[in-house]
């Protein structure tokens, strides 16, 4: 999953997508309005988190004008914890509000369930056949015995999961698993998805020729 951070205190922004990286997400960053704007608009994030006190553009601003074209779920990451902020935030199209100082880990699981939200998955756990998603602890299991995957092999599965039973393009699977910095060539995907039907079976992910992939319903 890929997500923009777009906060201005670089000690914050430093250990934020620090965390998140390890959380497996592909992280893109932005420390003004300016460049969050332009990059929210660029690419279709899983999640944008945004600070509202933003130099250049306020984070209001960018919040109305990313509503104006997308429905990219977004977070608020905040100072402003008056009852008049979060319901202009939320009003305006937020669709969650967190107030600094914040822990990460309720970071972290705000962020999943707005994942989940918008893709209309209700539960933490995804299960195919023998195969269960653990979405919460970002673990695969396959007849009940945890499987060691790699960060890579993990978000593609998750990935496809989320999105059970569509087709995927090649294209999509890069944009939403690498991050802007990464120069890595699409054609590793293949050499993903051989791994992980290595580890999972061959009947978890099914390729359409020139099209792309997808874990059936």
């Amino acid at each position: 999953m890929r997500i923009l951070l777009v906060e201005d205190e670089l000690d914050l922004l430093k250990a934020v997508k620090r965390f998140l990286d390890d959380e497996h997400y592909a992280v893109d960053v932005a420390s003004d309005g300016e460049e969050g704007l332009t990059k929210a608009l660029m690419w279709n994030y899983d999640l944008v988190v945004l600070d509202l006190m933003l130099p250049k553009i306020d984070g209001l601003t960018v919040l109305k004008e990313i509503r104006r074209r997308k429905r990219t779920p977004i977070l608020i990451l905040t100072a402003r914890d008056t009852l008049q902020d979060r319901v202009a935030g939320l009003d305006i199209g937020a669709d969650d509000y967190l107030v600094k100082p914040f822990e990460l880990d309720e970071l972290s699981a705000r962020i999943r369930a707005l994942i989940r939200r918008s893709v209309g998955v209700a539960s933490p756990n995804v299960e195919i056949g023998e195969t269960v998603i653990d979405l919460s602890a970002k673990q695969v299991r396959k007849a009940g015995v945890p499987v060691a995957l790699t960060a890579m092999e993990y978000s593609l599965v998750e990935y496809l999961a989320l999105r059970r039973g569509k087709l995927v393009s090649r294209s999509d699977l890069y944009d939403h698993l690498f991050d802007e910095h990464d120069d890595s060539l699409s054609n590793l995907l293949d050499v993903h998805v051989s791994n992980v039907r290595r580890k999972l079976g061959k009947e978890l992910i099914t390729t359409r020729r020139g099209q792309g992939y997808l874990i059936d319903d």
